[in-house]
């Protein structure tokens, strides 16, 4: 069974069985079996193109997205199932959905009801068997028109539903995740939503990505946020790939970062990112990211400004919601 993280010293099949999968996705690593500097080297440029956290260590999501990476469009029947198939043969076929103008959701590799939906409308268009599943004949249609795809409608839509659909905070649900070590963060920033009238879920356990973005969308949010670590410095991430964007997330993130600003010395500016717990849930999603994990004492730097950096998070989410900027590539 391969262990649950690799690093810099680790040694073995499982870290060859690593190396070659970077070499597949077009990445030098010479298949020796020992993770040394240049296999850090690569795992941390995979992680840069892949939108994940930077830090040369293959974990879960990193191993995930290594496989996802290794599917090509018409490797594999496509089509909706639970689990739900992911890669990056499913991200192809909703970009090219997109493009042509059947709404596939969010380009997030991952195939949900939506985008087997859009299969369906674009067989049916196209004059192919309409039963959902991509195979031969639907990629050959796909490759086909492909030529005429320009943009994302998913994209579009996104953005100017969330400024059509923009009203006040107090009509909103959000679902909020604290890392524990921010547990009193948390609370100030839950209740100064509740105290203008949003419905507020709080999780601060630390459990598994998958299954707090399972929560969230179960919850029903109009919005998620997520408060911890991550790399060195403090930004607010949200969901994007090399080809989609989240519109409203991107959108709350810009005030979010504005807001920040005026209580933390420096804030990054918003970066797209495709974490699992921004790509899982269904709704704008926002990781504010607020310490390194490497410096522990951050945190508690952090908790002894609750009250001001609370105030200013309140006041990003209520203006991202309520005063929507002009989204749009």
């Amino acid at each position: 069974m391969r262990p649950t993280l690799l690093r810099l010293g680790d040694r073995g099949d499982a870290v060859r069985d690593l190396q070659e999968r970077l070499r597949l996705s077009g990445l030098a690593a010479e298949a020796d079996g020992e993770f040394g500097a240049d296999t850090e080297a690569s795992v941390r440029s995979f992680q840069e193109v892949r939108g994940l956290r930077i830090d040369g260590i293959c974990g879960p999501e990193t191993w995930g997205a290594l496989v996802e990476s290794s599917f090509c469009l018409g490797d594999r029947l496509l089509y909706h199932r639970q689990p739900m198939l992911r890669g990056d043969d499913v991200a192809a076929v909703q970009q090219r959905l997109n493009g042509l103008g059947f709404d596939s959701g969010r380009e997030d590799g991952i195939l949900g009801p939506e985008t087997e939906d859009a299969l369906r409308r674009f067989q049916r268009d196209a004059g192919i068997a309409t039963d959902g599943v991509c195979g031969p004949a639907t990629v050959a249609a796909l490759t086909r028109l492909g030529s005429l795809a320009a943009g994302s409608v998913a994209s579009v839509r996104e953005g100017e539903s969330f400024r059509r659909d923009s009203r006040r905070l107090d009509e909103r649900g959000l679902f909020l995740v604290v890392d524990p070590g921010l547990a009193a963060l948390g609370d100030a920033v839950a209740r100064g939503l509740r105290e203008i009238g949003a419905v507020v879920a709080l999780d601060a356990t630390g459990q598994d990505a998958g299954l707090l973005a399972g929560e969230a969308n179960r919850f029903g949010a109009d919005v998620f946020l997520s408060l911890g670590s991550g790399e060195p410095g403090a930004r607010c991430a949200y969901f994007a790939t090399q080809q989609f964007r989240s519109e409203a997330g991107y959108a709350i993130a810009v005030r979010l970062t504005s807001a920040l600003g005026q209580v933390i010395e420096t804030v990054d500016e918003p970066v797209g990112r495709a974490y699992r717990i921004l790509r899982e849930t269904s709704m704008a999603a926002v990781a504010v990211e607020l310490f390194s994990p490497e410096r522990p004492e951050a945190a508690a730097a952090i908790s002894r400004r609750s009250p001001a950096i609370a105030a200013a998070i309140v006041d990003g989410i209520r203006r991202g919601v309520e005063e929507p900027i002009d989204v749009g590539r």
